[in-house]
């Protein structure tokens, strides 16, 4: 142990060096431009066109979720015409959300997005509030909602006429973290190349699935699009857009690297409306392809929507659509991981999340903390008993966290309104935005008072971690001395360091 912690303390000594070094390199793997400040701060420069800001967003929002959300729509909707106005409203509800953006990322130019907008207007609670909900309920719930996504479709083909077990989709779901996780630990290049290889693959799927179902629409293959068994009660219409929206979570991530945009005011708004348009079609023509040939309840009962549908068409090729869906979500997990450090780091900045999180491992130089972090969180959600109680609990607390965030415009415009707003959206908007958001977040309760109530649940158990960990300044000793030493047996443990060789708070 003590050579360990001779190489820990050799490796403080050359931390800054170590971060500048790894700094450049990160920058020349990814093949983006940087500037040098006169301190020799090594940062981005403004480099993303308007281009560049579409494919953030588009490839930030297409992922598992076109591929599992169509039967949790359908099933909470009963008719296919009611599903497909609601995966049209869910995108529009986006769009208007990512237009609110448009202001706040203009307006506060912090690393962080929404967790940064809630920090300027309702102060620390509130916005350490939002911190948990993304790292400890959004973030890994996701990941694990992928990653079962990847191992339903690897296995599906192994069980056609029924659905994988329980234990072995769970199993490969962890293999599929870990070895992810090790890879975003071990190598960032390994890491942005499986990312670059993966990317296409869920394009390639869904241009596959509109081309069947054109082929099928054209040979009139209209039987399903009816209103037949359509819902009326309105706590089921909420809950289908929990599903729906989650397929278009992401819209908001290019506010996170809005200053690396050459010009935001102009560009920024251009990329949400082209993106968000360009999504919402290609999901409503992926929908429309699914019940060309599927019934809703076939839909319903399949664990697999694609690999139903590509038996159905395809015939001998029909591993084609599994094995682009399964190298989709595959890439879709390494992108969560590779790019959760950001959020954990800005929470850090504030002090707000426990400093290992930010630091990075001495020879590797990889956020190896946070990753693991990502990955045991992701594990846990694994337990869940299916994927659409945890599409739920994401739901719930992610869209309730984007509501608060855009009730920052109105509340803004009234306590400050003098800030600068380059762009400044119609008030109709955030306030369309948080009356539906009110919906879908309030009328689900009714619905289904136990996934909401394990929901708020998860929520409020930030309460008392804030008032013990962030707002207790004067902790006694003993326990100062505690975290302290948790932080540096950590330390030793996984050979990292952080931004400055001071000791570590909590």
């Amino acid at each position: 142990m003590s050579k360990v912690g001779d190489n820990l303390r050799g490796s403080v000594k050359s931390l800054k060096s170590l971060k500048s070094n790894a700094a450049k390199e990160d920058i020349e793997e990814n093949g983006k431009s940087v500037a040098a400040n006169d301190t020799g701060e090594i940062k981005l420069e403004a480099k993303m066109t308007l281009l560049n800001g579409c494919t953030v967003i588009v490839g930030s929002i297409i992922g598992s979720g076109i591929f599992v959300s169509p039967t949790g729509v359908i099933k909470n909707t009963g008719s296919v015409n009611l599903a497909l106005v609601v995966w049209i409203a869910s995108g529009v509800f986006s769009m208007i959300g990512a237009y609110c953006y448009a202001e706040l990322g203009c307006m506060i130019k912090k690393s962080g997005a929404d967790y940064a907008y809630i920090m300027e207007t309702f102060g620390p609670f509130m916005a350490f509030i939002r911190l948990w909900i993304e790292c400890m309920i959004v973030r890994p719930c996701s990941q694990a909602i992928v990653a079962l996504t990847f191992s339903t479709y690897v296995l599906k083909p192994l069980f056609p006429e029924c659905d994988p077990p329980v234990s072995a989709s769970t199993l490969l779901a962890i293999c599929c973290i870990c070895l992810l996780a090790f890879v975003n630990c071990y190598n960032v290049q390994w890491a942005t190349r499986v990312q670059d290889i993966f990317t296409y693959a869920k394009l390639l799927a869904l241009f596959i699935i509109i081309g069947a179902g054109v082929y099928q629409l054209c040979n009139n293959q209209t039987q399903h699009f009816t209103w037949e068994n359509t819902t009326t009660d309105v706590t089921q219409i909420a809950l289908s857009f929990y599903s729906g929206l989650f397929a278009y979570n992401g819209w908001n991530y290019l506010n996170f690297i809005i200053e690396e945009m050459k010009n935001p005011v102009r560009d920024l708004p251009r990329a949400i409306g082209i993106s968000c348009i360009l999504v919402t079609i290609v999901y409503v023509f992926t929908n429309v392809a699914f019940y060309t040939t599927l019934s809703p309840q076939e839909v319903i009962n399949s664990e697999a929507v694609a690999v139903t549908f590509a038996n159905r068409l395809f015939g001998p090729m029909a591993w084609i659509i599994p094995v682009f869906v399964s190298l989709s979500t595959f890439g879709a997990v390494n992108g969560i991981l590779l790019t959760s450090s950001r959020l954990f780091y800005a929470g850090a900045c504030e002090r707000q999340m426990p400093e290992i999180l930010t630091m990075i491992q001495t020879s590797k130089k990889t956020p190896t903390p946070a990753v693991i972090c990502m990955a045991l969180l992701s594990m846990v959600y694994l337990l869940a008993p299916n994927i659409e109680a945890l599409i739920n609990y994401v739901g719930f607390a992610c869209w309730l966290s984007i509501g608060g965030s855009v009730f920052c415009i109105p509340w803004l415009r009234w306590k400050q309104p003098n800030l600068p707003r380059p762009i400044k959206v119609n008030l109709i908007f955030p306030v369309i935005y948080i009356i539906c958001t009110i919906f879908v977040v309030v009328v689900p309760m009714i619905r289904e008072p136990v996934q909401t109530g394990i929901g708020c649940l998860m929520i409020l158990s930030a309460v008392p971690v804030y008032f013990i960990f962030i707002a207790w300044k004067n902790k006694p000793k003993c326990v100062q001395n505690f975290f302290v030493s948790c932080t540096r047996f950590l330390q030793k443990i996984m050979m990292v360091v952080g931004a400055a060789s001071k000791p570590a708070q909590l």
